[in-house]
C-alpha cells in the first residue's frame, strides 16, 4: 500500500511536492498509511510554503512547512473529531476542522479548529470525504457512551428492556415519573433516542402512574 502511494506520488508531483509528502510519510507510526491527500494551490502560497493535509488510516495529518526549511504538523485523532466542513470555490476548496480536546470518546469539552486554505478541489473533497465519514462513525460511538454515562449516573427503568423496535441501547432513567418524562424528552431533544423510542418510553411511563 504504501509502495503504491509512493509510486503514484512520483508520478503526479513535482519534486517539491514530493519531498512535503515524504515529510507527512515521516510522521507515520507503524501500519499507519495515507490513504489520500490535498495540496495547497501554488496562488494561496505566495508569501510562504504551502500547505498540505493528508488522511491516514488512523488520524488528519495538516503541515505547514517553514519558509527557510523544517514543518510544523497537526494533527486530528478520528476518535476527536467533531465537525468537519468543506467550502469549495473557483479557486480552491477550504477545509475545516473541530475537535475535542477531551479525553477519548469524550461527548463534550472544549475544541479546537484546524483550518486549511486554497487546496485543490478534487483533492480537498477527498480528503473531507474520509473525515466525514469517520465523523459519522465516531458520533454515533459518542451517542451510545452517553447513554452509557446515564445509565450509570441514574437508577429507573430502562430504555429499549421488552420493545422489539428499539436500537438495543439501554438507558436507566429516574424513579419519579416527573423525572423519567424530562430526562426522556432531554434525550429526545438531544437526538440520543428516535421518535419510536421516546413515544414508546413515554407510553410506559404514564401507563406506570
Amino acid at each position: 500500500m504504501a509502495e503504491q502511494f509512493e509510486a503514484k506520488i512520483v508520478i503526479q508531483e513535482d519534486v517539491r511536492i514530493q519531498k512535503g509528502l515524504g515529510n507527512l510519510q515521516s510522521l507515520l507510526v507503524p501500519e499507519e498509511s495515507i490513504e489520500t491527500y490535498a495540496v495547497q494551490r501554488r496562488i494561496f502560497g505566495l508569501t510562504h510554503r504551502r500547505m498540505m493535509v493528508c488522511a491516514t488510516t488512523g488520524r488528519f495529518i495538516g503541515m505547514t512547512r517553514g519558509l527557510f526549511g523544517g514543518f510544523n504538523p497537526d494533527t486530528v485523532r478520528w476518535q476527536d473529531i467533531k465537525k468537519v466542513q468543506i467550502d469549495v470555490g473557483i479557486l480552491g476548496a477550504d477545509l475545516t476542522i473541530t475537535a475535542l480536546t477531551t479525553p477519548d470518546l469524550a461527548i463534550a469539552g472544549q475544541t479546537r479548529t484546524v483550518r486549511y486554505s486554497g487546496l485543490r478541489k478534487e483533492q480537498a473533497e477527498a480528503v473531507y470525504r474520509i473525515c466525514q465519514a469517520q465523523e459519522q462513525a465516531w458520533r454515533e460511538k459518542r451517542r451510545l457512551r452517553e447513554l452509557e454515562e446515564l445509565r450509570a449516573r441514574s437508577g429507573g427503568i430502562q430504555l429499549g428492556a421488552g420493545s422489539g423496535d428499539m436500537s438495543g441501547s439501554r438507558a436507566v432513567l429516574p424513579d419519579s415519573p416527573a423525572l423519567r418524562l424530562a430526562q426522556a424528552k432531554e434525550m429526545f431533544e438531544r437526538k440520543l433516542i428516535t421518535d419510536a423510542e421516546y413515544e414508546s418510553l413515554k407510553s410506559r411511563i404514564v401507563g406506570s402512574l
